[in-house]
């Protein structure tokens, strides 16, 4: 059993029956990717996190993003220190391998906007002066459907830096009993045993990175992308961003599945969770009752799918 395979299991010790949404969260994090968890409180994403930060034994800092949290609260601020006669800077809880931005999209788009350089490039910069964030580093973010009490959207430039988009939903009947007898017992995260260290993560995702992807798949790819911008269904289509996103995860998700290379299935796994968050329907298409899960199901069947030697 390999190190990969240590941290799920460790992580179904608290996660009942979302083996695929832990996969898909640890392909994003080998991919140097951002996630972001929508769904109705009280479904464990909370918990599906603080799980994963046990098991791979990152430092891992949370915040609630409630509307009266400012940019200088997460990134941090410059103090005057008397001691030394001199200003400091005071870290941020932005500051770690694991940051968990819970309920998101409570907070005022100000806030929100203090996490793009964060996410896109690793590093925040507070009065003019630039620090490096700790590597490994992903954002895992938490936000409540739109429309709850207290929501407002996610602008769409910081939508676009999460790598995927997933959604938890209900247990089922017997995973949600099956909740009910660990919980009665003890605290799950109590028992995750760390498996996994940020050196090994680093060196993982080095691994992915050597993944092979034939010329065919990434044309596949771009003809994807390019399908989605001019849909008559889709406003607005997806952005270069997303063709890099969607190749990093490819090749994730092929190197957990044992494979040094990428196979069009492995496209087919992960492009709802790449596309949903980025696309903007049409107001016809809105008014039509047409989900944007249909749309890059039709877009899906109009790309040729390539044949690859293997």
């Amino acid at each position: 059993m390999n190190e990969l395979e240590l941290v799920i299991n460790e992580v179904k010790k608290a996660v009942v029956g979302k083996d695929e949404h832990i996969k898909k969260i640890l392909a994003c994090i080998l991919a140097r990717g951002h996630v972001l968890l929508e769904d109705i409180p009280g479904v464990g994403k909370t918990n599906l996190t603080l799980a994963l930060s046990k098991a791979l034994s990152l430092d891992f800092h949370r915040m609630q993003f409630t509307s009266d949290v400012l940019p200088g609260d997460v990134t941090g601020f410059i103090i005057y220190n008397q001691k030394t006669n001199d200003f400091e800077y005071k870290e941020g809880p932005i500051m770690c391998n694991l940051f968990l931005a819970d309920e998101i999209n409570r907070t005022s788009p100000k806030t929100q906007s203090a996490l793009l350089e964060v996410m896109e490039e690793g590093r925040t910069t507070v009065d003019g002066i630039t620090y490096q964030l700790p590597q490994p580093f992903t954002v895992l973010a938490t936000q409540n459907p739109y429309g709850s009490a207290g929501t407002q959207l996610l602008p769409d430039s910081q939508l676009d830096r999460f790598m995927v988009r997933l959604t938890m939903g209900y247990p089922s009947l017997e995973d949600e009993i099956e909740i009910l007898k660990r919980k009665s017992q003890e605290n799950p995260l109590d028992i995750i045993r760390p498996v996994c260290k940020p050196q090994d993560i680093i060196e993982l995702q080095k691994q992915v990175d050597q993944v092979y992807v034939d010329d065919k798949i990434y044309d596949y790819i771009v003809r994807i992308i390019h399908k989605t911008r001019d849909h008559e269904l889709i406003q607005q289509g997806a952005s270069p961003r997303t063709s890099i996103s969607l190749l990093k995860m490819v090749k994730a998700i092929a190197y957990m599945d044992h494979r040094n290379y990428v196979i069009p299935d492995d496209i087919k796994k992960v492009i709802y969770d790449v596309l949903s968050h980025r696309l903007i329907l049409t107001y016809d298409a809105k008014v039509k009752g047409v989900v944007i899960q249909d749309v890059i199901k039709s877009i899906l069947k109009e790309v040729k799918e390539p044949k690859i030697k293997i």
